[in-house]
């Protein structure tokens, strides 16, 4: 029997049978195309966009360079996810994809050039940024597209290119190992909705193996600034009333303000470290929370690329600590501030932890699950 060549089922779109119309819930959908492959290169997949769409973004890109026959279902799913991230970032940033979680994260500190911004994001953990998708919620230069063609990437999107980083980015000469890389015009989307006061008459849809779903609202946040921070509080019925004793620093605010934002966007049992508007470490997909702690701290001692140290970091936990060991994981390595949503039978404990470690801590009187 002839032996099948696997490097090219990646390159070669799988045929699929889908209408090039359909409605649900009275929406109509238009196929936008038919995509390389979905998940994996075996299962056909189709991408539409909503015709009456109020906001369309990701249903509105354009791709100005294509390669291994064009984008992927997870191509577009790292899409989704990296603007919900970039969509609460006020200044440049950018998010660096990889299976549906940010590999990396970074936003612009003082006047910074933007290839310095994808660097952080990038070296944040450049083992696993290889090869993914890169997306910034600003217009690309010549310079920082210079710097992502340094390393593999799958794909890179924006709102817009400068014609100079175009040039650049299409350069098959000069860049081999991306003359398959796609590159994706997105529509500004900082109009997208955030917060849990706007309007949107967009649902997610869950599908089984019967056909049966579940519609749900998305995930709108409480959190527009670090004004809706509350510090930490609780009361034990035996142990009393306790408080956080320490308040965190702007910085600190900032950073934790951020790091809450990109964990919206991190595979739960999340955990994101974070300093000076970087992330330093993602832990994702753990199904206990102090795994997810160990994990984070785990990619930052052996991973992270920069000259920060954990020391003086902060970290925002998308659930509230059922215990206080990830809490004492945390500030044994310098983590001096945490975000959670609060609200765990152990927030007396918890809390105590922080006071004992001289570490200040925050509720979002929000959880941020997200099981994509």
């Amino acid at each position: 029997m002839e032996k099948p060549d696997l490097k090219q089922m990646y390159r070669t779109k799988t045929a699929g049978d889908f209408p090039e119309t359909f409605e649900l819930l009275g929406k109509k959908y238009v196929k936008r195309e038919d995509l390389r492959y979905g998940t994996n290169p075996h299962q056909p997949a189709a991408f539409y966009r909503c015709v009456d769409g109020k906001r369309l973004v990701l249903g509105a890109y354009e791709i100005l360079k294509t390669g291994k026959s064009g984008l992927s279902q997870t191509n577009i799913e790292d899409m989704h996810h990296a603007l919900g991230i970039l969509k609460y970032m006020t200044k440049p940033a950018c998010a660096v994809m990889k299976h549906c979680n940010p590999s990396g994260v970074a936003v612009q500190v003082g006047d910074m050039p933007l290839a310095t911004v994808y660097e952080r994001a990038r070296d944040a953990d450049a083992q696993a940024a290889f090869g993914g998708v890169v997306v910034f919620n600003t217009t690309v230069d010549a310079a920082t597209a210079e710097t992502i063609m340094q390393t593999v990437v799958e794909g890179v999107a924006a709102p817009e290119f400068h014609p100079e980083a175009l040039e650049v980015l299409n350069d098959a000469d000069r860049f081999k190992r991306n003359r398959e890389m796609r590159v994706i015009r997105i529509p500004n989307f900082s109009s997208l909705p955030k917060f849990v006061d706007e309007e949107t008459d967009v649902l997610e849809i869950k599908v089984f193996d019967d056909g049966s779903i579940v519609l749900a609202k998305p995930y709108l946040s409480r959190v527009r600034s670090v004004e809706d921070f509350v510090p930490a509080y609780a009361e034990h019925k035996t142990k009393g009333k306790i408080e956080i004793a320490r308040r965190p620093s702007e910085q600190e605010l900032h950073d934790l303000l951020f790091a809450w934002y990109v964990n919206i966007h991190v595979r739960s049992n999340g955990v994101v470290i974070a300093k000076n508007g970087q992330t330093l470490a993602v832990g994702t997909g753990e199904q206990d929370r102090v795994g997810a702690v160990e994990q984070a701290i785990h990619k930052a001692k052996t991973k992270y690329r920069g000259t920060e140290t954990l020391q003086g970091a902060v970290m925002a936990s998308d659930g509230f600590f059922p215990f206080r060991d990830a809490v004492d994981a945390a500030t044994a390595v310098g983590i001096t501030a945490i975000a959670q949503p609060g609200g765990s039978v152990s927030d007396y404990d918890v809390i105590a932890a922080c006071n004992e470690a001289g570490a200040a801590m925050v509720f979002t009187l929000e959880r941020c699950f997200s099981h994509h």
